[in-house]
């Protein structure tokens, strides 16, 4: 039976949006539900074509205009970096009937040479979309929910509310993760499924966009970068340990970075400053890659394991990255960290404010976990706002001036 269809916050976006550009690319990791959500809102309008297979791919490279003569649109060309020759072709056609809105929707799960090929043919023509697996507040239809700093309730307030402890099913959704078809059926076998995307996506998309003739030492490289997401990233490091060069290293990072497994996290800092941390950090776009490359099978493990923190870390930022996607915004989300030590897990850049959040899987908060944020607010002064621990337990409450205790689930 075809599992339920969960309603994807950027369909008004996408619909907006297509009333308004004649081309519509809608990027994102393979399987994020790209097609899905495409075939569903323009199954009646839209014709549908799969570049991904080579007779298809093969007749648009040798014959392009003949092509789109066969495809008039309006038309989903899915996988469209497989022919990104086609695009200046798809430009032409538009030229054609400049002012007729919703021509093409164009998807790719292989950021790097879309986005390229985009920007050199179809600038101006094209609004460019990304889709990230389900967040929560899709799966539990919460679409309209705004991020706790955009609600009028001061935090006084918030300390009467309370939510019901997250700390039961946090761990089993986190090792299942937020691929739609794992959200919808319960009932997969999440190992499968995962070790079937994993093989899916180093022979497709890695081999595609580098030639990497050793796709051993690159699944390697994929699960000792798993065991030190959340962490400094030391590039030099992990290039000496698998025995390649630094530049390998940075490609193969580009790869994942390109392809939409990664997250590069940034430090935060205005001015050049010699006691803030400038290392990156990296994050896994889903909760299930990252458990299942870090070989966590079992809820209790993952817990209370060394890569707990990483894992809750990881649904945050996914969360977070999610909810300002899905309303076409481009999330602005660092770290902080000086050179003593003093650190905060994220910090997000919302209307000229700085948002401070500390991660903690305790389920009973204390104001000893808000110090890292007290001392982001003492350096940046107004610009920051009041800052957040998220946690898993059930209680909303402050723990001191300008700092609240947040349950996940309310995130």
């Amino acid at each position: 039976m075809e599992p339920a269809y969960i309603k994807r916050a950027l369909e008004e976006v996408l619909l907006n949006a297509i009333s308004q550009f004649p081309a519509v690319v809608l990027t994102g990791p393979r399987q994020s539900g790209k097609t899905t959500l495409l075939r569903r809102l323009f199954r009646d309008t839209a014709t549908y074509v799969s570049l991904e297979t080579p007779d298809v791919r093969a007749a648009a490279v040798e014959d392009p205009r003949g092509f789109l003569q066969l495809y008039p649109p309006p038309v989903i060309f899915d996988e469209v970096q497989y022919a990104a020759d086609l695009l200046p072709y798809i430009k032409e056609r538009i030229d054609e009937d400049r002012h007729r809105a919703g021509q093409y929707f164009l998807t790719g799960s292989q950021n790097l040479l879309l986005l390229e090929k985009v920007t050199e043919s179809l600038a101006g023509r094209a609004a460019i979309l990304k889709l990230l697996p389900i967040s929560r507040r899709e799966e539990e239809g919460l679409l309209e929910r705004p991020f706790p700093w955009a609600l009028k309730t001061p935090l006084s307030k918030l300390s009467s509310e309370s939510g019901g402890a997250d700390t039961g099913n946090f761990w089993d959704r986190a090792l299942r993760g937020q691929y739609p078809e794992l959200v919808a059926n319960k009932g997969r076998d999440i190992q499968l499924w995962h070790g079937s995307y994993i093989q899916t996506y180093l022979e497709r998309d890695v081999r595609s966009l580098r030639q990497i003739g050793d796709l051993t030492l690159f699944q390697s490289f994929l699960t000792m970068l798993a065991a030190r997401s959340g962490q400094l990233l030391n590039l030099a490091g992990m290039g000496r340990d698998l025995g390649v060069a630094l530049n390998t290293v940075k490609k193969w990072l580009s790869v994942l970075e390109a392809t939409h497994q990664i997250c590069v996290l940034r430090p935060y800092f205005v001015n050049v400053n010699k006691t803030l941390v400038k290392t990156p950090k990296i994050y896994f776009t889903d909760t299930g890659t990252l458990s299942y490359l870090c070989g966590l099978r079992d809820p209790q493990h993952a817990a209370t394991g060394p890569m707990g923190g990483a894992i809750f870390e990881t649904a945050i930022l996914s969360e977070i990255r999610k909810t300002f996607l899905n309303s076409s915004e481009e999330p602005r989300i660092y770290f902080w960290r000086t050179t003593s030590g003093w650190e905060v897990d994220f910090v997000v850049e919302w209307q000229g404010k700085l948002i401070s959040i500390e991660a903690k899987t305790s389920a009973t908060p204390n104001t000893g976990m808000a110090k890292g944020i007290r001392i982001f607010q003492e350096e940046y002064g107004d610009r920051a706002a009041p800052g957040y621990v998220i946690h898993l337990g059930d209680i909303t409450l402050p723990l001191g001036s300008g700092v609240i205790a947040l349950p996940f689930r309310n995130l």
